[in-house]
């Protein structure tokens, strides 16, 4: 009998004609869709591409604070010490904010990989957000950036553009892990996001990252204030489940942009030196499947193989069974084989 709540999986035909060659892949290819990142203009009420001050000031503090966190959570264990609430709010706020970048900023949002309701979609923008890894808009822009120019000049965070010997690869390193990160973007960057930036729901979750990040860090010392009833378990809550929680969100997710793109196997054919790498495969909630990811962009599942654990696409079928996710894009066997690095 057929089951009739099982989610539709559908081998996607759009992968770029190019991505057997050296060429650079389209962003159509990327996002499942005929988009062009051409001079898409930004619309009216989005914030300007170009970095400001107090938005550098931000990315700074964003970067600075998470590990001063863990040095000051460090200091406290040895007084009121480290309990399964803290413990709890670090695990679960990690888990739901790192969600909420790889099924929600990535697969969803940047890749388009599976379809949801507007509650969901809703929600993992939120938690994509409270992650502290820019606004939805930008972080989907610099994603398909770096797709569309992957280890090359303009890809935003690869470790091979700086040159050869071992320091110019420790600054590549460096770049491609969190140098990136607090560097200006580019002007151009949001040609890459037309689509998103007609999205009007999706427009006001990135206008409201600020808020979004703020309630990241609150409801974690609140949830301990619940518990324990103290204000030194609020502060715990609030270092613990809070910055430090995304301090451990970010250095996993950017391990993927630097360790994915240096050390690990190359199965498929692609246009750079993305790798699988088996640890990242685990820490990142399947991201580290990253080969896999490049060869076929808009498939919702990166570990293809049945032993590469891919959390990210496990709650994606999940979501497919309940009913909150459909047309989940996977690659058909005969396109993989094809693909397979010879």
């Amino acid at each position: 009998m057929t089951n009739t709540n099982a989610p539709a999986l559908h081998d996607d035909p759009t992968w770029a004609a190019k991505a057997n060659s050296e060429e650079i892949v389209s962003l159509a290819a990327l996002v499942g869709g005929p988009i062009v990142a051409a001079e898409a203009p930004a619309l009216p009420g989005e914030p300007h591409e170009h970095s400001g001050l107090l938005e550098r000031i931000l990315t700074l503090l964003a970067v600075c604070l998470p590990p001063a966190a863990l040095i000051a959570a460090i200091i406290l264990l040895w007084g009121p010490g480290f309990g399964w609430t803290s413990f709890g709010l670090l695990i679960g706020g990690y888990m739901l904010t790192g969600m909420g970048i790889t099924v929600g900023y990535h697969r969803y949002f940047t890749h388009k990989s599976f379809e949801t309701n507007v509650v969901v979609k809703a929600l993992l923008g939120i938690l994509g957000s409270m992650s502290v890894q820019g606004s939805l808009l930008r972080w989907a822009a610099t994603h398909r950036s770096h797709h569309q120019h992957s280890d090359r000049q303009d890809d935003p965070h690869s470790p091979h553009t700086h040159g050869d010997g071992f320091w110019n690869r420790v600054r590549g390193a460096w770049h491609s892990h969190m140098g990136w990160f607090i560097r200006p973007n580019r002007d151009t960057l949001m040609r890459y996001v037309p689509d998103l930036q007609q999205d009007k729901l999706t427009r006001v979750i990135s206008n409201l990252f600020p808020l979004w990040v703020l309630l990241g860090l609150l409801i974690p010392a609140a949830i301990a204030l619940a518990i324990t009833g103290t204000w030194t378990g609020a502060l715990l809550g609030f270092l613990w489940g809070g910055l430090v929680r995304i301090m451990m969100v970010h250095h996993i997710t950017w391990s993927v942009n630097s360790v994915c793109h240096l050390w690990g196997n190359r199965p498929y054919k692609s246009h750079d030196h993305s790798r699988n790498n088996a640890i990242f495969g685990v820490l990142a909630f399947g991201e580290g499947w990253h080969n896999n990811h490049h060869a076929f962009p808009t498939s919702a599942r990166h570990g293809l193989r049945w032993w590469q654990f891919d959390m990210s696409y496990m709650v994606i079928r999940c979501m497919g069974w309940l009913g909150l996710a459909r047309e989940i894009r996977v690659p058909s066997h005969a396109r993989r084989h094809a693909k397979t690095a010879g």
